[in-house]
């Protein structure tokens, strides 16, 4: 009889699956964008599926695609109106204010330092994303350095006091504004037609996201200054969702996404900016398709150091103020170690 027992329950549990069978909601970020079509969909769509051996499936859209409001894609997330969703951080700061601390502008000048400002304030985003979304973060993202496209003619950084100017998030906006720059809220895939009816006279964002997106036709001058930090995308599970999963099935996620996912968006971002600019400009060899012939506006070390004081200066403080002494704290401890900075 013992033997029996034993023999039936070795053959049950080689007959229970490691993982139950599991379909995940995705809403990814930007559909025409790099970052989705060579990280985002190859992952969600065939890596992850296949690695699971065909027991997690996915059903995958976008937040463009499904028409949402950029500030609403994580509080749906955390009220589970589906599982998993990524965009950039930035566009949750109405409902997070203390999550502006993640992508600091002019900081971070190569991938390795951004990566290591992310690495250093991911506790923080942890407990952000669980605290106001109701959320797991799963893995960070950059998007390529963001940068001033202008349809106007500029030499430097003091060209842009009193142009109107698109921000790729808060903090961006604050610098701009003390750099003597009107800010302006322009939603990304409104830009083109603000630069050419001259809503907007520049435009910040990513290298790549623009020439994906064709601002080179309505803009001449390209300064490629990280003013708007690195634009960092956030990829999150539904914290319910999350739960509710064994631990085979997380712990697949997460080593997956670790490896499959983040490590190659951070690993190709550096190499992108440059070959963004050369797309851009025609200074160099463009592996993305056919050349354009922006001007090239380099910014001088004045310029760096002047935006980099008023950062320190101005910027940071007031943030400070909006987040919290306690927020403040946590920042100068993590991110301001990595970054030589501290918040007074």
């Amino acid at each position: 009889m013992k033997k029996t027992l034993a023999l039936l329950a070795a053959t049950t549990a080689l007959a229970t699956p490691l993982m139950a069978q599991e379909t995940l909601s995705v809403v990814g970020s930007w559909s025409s964008l790099p970052l989705h079509n060579q990280y985002e969909a190859p992952f969600w769509s065939t890596t992850l599926p296949a690695a699971s051996d065909g027991k997690i499936t996915v059903e995958l859209t976008t937040h463009n695609q499904m028409g949402l409001g950029l500030g609403d894609v994580y509080p749906l997330l955390g009220q589970g109106v589906y599982d998993v969703a990524m965009t950039v951080a930035d566009y949750a700061v109405a409902d997070a204010p203390e999550l502006e601390g993640l992508d600091v502008p002019l900081l971070a000048l190569t991938a390795g330092e951004a990566r290591a400002m992310v690495d250093a304030a991911r506790p923080m985003v942890d407990d952000i994303y669980r605290d106001r979304f109701n959320s797991k973060v799963l893995a960070i993202a950059p998007y390529p350095p963001q940068v001033v496209f202008c349809n106007a003619e500029i030499k430097g950084l003091d060209d842009l006091k009193g142009l109107k100017v698109r921000a790729s998030g808060r903090m961006t906006a604050k610098l701009l504004e003390a750099l003597g720059a009107e800010g302006v809220n322009v939603s990304f895939s409104e830009v083109p037609g603000a630069l050419q009816n001259g809503v907007v006279d520049c435009a910040v964002t990513g290298a790549g996201s623009g020439y994906s997106a064709g601002w080179w036709e309505v803009s001449t001058h390209l300064m490629p200054l990280p003013l708007g930090g690195w634009d960092p995308v956030v990829t999150a599970m539904n914290m319910d969702r999350w739960n509710s999963l064994d631990a085979d099935t997380q712990g697949l996620i997460q080593t997956q996404i670790k490896a499959e996912f983040e490590d190659p968006a951070w690993a190709s971002a550096q190499d992108a900016l440059t070959n963004d600019v050369a797309c851009l400009t025609g200074n160099g060899d463009c592996p993305s398709g056919e050349a354009r012939s922006m001007v090239l506006v380099e910014a001088s070390d004045a310029d760096f150091t002047k935006a980099r004081d008023i950062l320190t200066s101005e910027v940071l403080p007031e943030w400070a103020e909006r987040a919290g002494d306690d927020w403040a704290a946590r920042w100068n401890a993590s991110v301001g170690q990595v970054v030589g900075v501290t918040i007074e």
